[in-house]
């Protein structure tokens, strides 16, 4: 068998695995809140979120895909060892941010890793501008109008039901928090399993085995089954720190802030955005505890997430920028 293929094939199997560990880290986004409001068991959670996660396919293209495989990087410039490389980077970050219990992006790893080892390989011109500018703009966008949405919809829900029997409100709310899960999980998987499609596709477009960019299939069900079963073993360092130490919440603020991250992702990955399905939950979830109370929010937990937040991209580009150095050594082959 062709040794070419074997390396892609493994490459694949590297970025199967990447999907999977953005499933596990992302798992606590998508059921942090449920958990925390004990509508469902995290048992449970996990299970609903991760079936919603893979129907995610059912409903959404590869818009997200093309920006990831094609829009930011010229694919023109990379190779296997790039991709390899930069898979590598993206899955360490998500580990030491999973381990540390912080909430970051492991799209923005993603990106950020894809983009250390290409610039290594060929320099910064290799870096398409016109691609990253949405993206970027959606690190500050995304948590912001995240934030406003939870804040308004917690708000117009209380002023709604500030006449009921509170054990009426919070049966209404647990039942509607599963809808809102269901949708966030949604948008969660099918903005999130694209960038793992795209990866994939670029991978075999570098490889020879396409010759146009076009997301295979069989690409877009292995990605999807991929982030589903990551998101069953739960995210559970970081379910804490999304479901308790920004706020304290009920389950109709649960309900508030799902709602306002699943129409915020599906509007990110209609207009094609890689967005940060972290960054948008966590503002949502901000949103709603201030809308209760400013103090309400532990705001230096917040601060704490933003810093990962910030380091990310340049975190993850740096180790994949060694990672990718230390690969062309092991292969014998001179990097300059």
């Amino acid at each position: 068998m062709d040794l070419n293929l074997i390396f892609i094939g493994f490459v694949i199997l590297v970025a199967l695995a990447f999907d999977f560990t953005n499933g596990m880290h992302d798992a606590a986004n998508s059921i942090a809140t449920v958990v925390s409001t004990r509508v469902l068991s995290p048992r449970l959670a996990v299970i609903w979120a991760a079936f919603f996660n893979f129907a995610a396919f059912l409903i959404f293209g590869t818009l997200v895909a093309e920006t990831i495989g094609k829009g930011m990087i010229n694919v023109n410039s990379i190779n296997e060892t790039v991709i390899l490389a930069a898979l590598l980077g993206a899955i360490s970050w998500n580990l030491i941010t999973w381990y540390l219990g912080l909430p970051s992006s492991s799209s923005h790893a993603l990106i950020g890793g894809y983009a250390g080892a290409a610039i290594v390989k060929s320099g910064f011109g290799v870096i398409i501008p016109a691609g990253w500018y949405a993206t970027l703009i959606f690190i500050i966008l995304a948590p912001a109008i995240g934030l406003v949405l939870g804040y308004v919809l917690k708000v117009l829900t209380s002023w709604m039901l500030c006449r009921q029997r509170p054990g009426l409100v919070n049966r209404w709310s647990r039942i509607a928090q599963l809808v809102s899960a269901a949708l966030y999980s949604l948008g969660h998987g099918g903005n999130d399993a694209q960038k793992t499609m795209g990866i994939i596709t670029s991978l075999l477009l570098a490889g020879g085995l396409l010759t146009e960019f076009q997301v295979p299939i069989w690409v877009v069900l292995l990605s999807y089954a991929a982030i589903a079963l990551g998101t069953l073993t739960g995210g559970w360092r970081i379910v804490k720190t999304m479901g308790q130490k920004i706020t304290r919440l009920r389950p109709v603020d649960g309900f508030c802030a799902e709602t306002a991250s699943a129409f915020s992702i599906f509007l990110a990955t209609h207009l094609g955005v890689p967005v940060s399905t972290t960054h948008v939950i966590t503002g949502a979830v901000s949103g709603v505890g201030s809308a209760n109370r400013w103090t309400a929010v532990h705001w230096g937990v917040t601060l704490r997430i933003v810093w990962a937040w910030l380091l990310t991209i340049p975190g993850a580009a740096i180790i994949a920028a060694i990672l990718y150095y230390l690969l062309q050594l092991m292969m014998g082959q001179a990097l300059f």
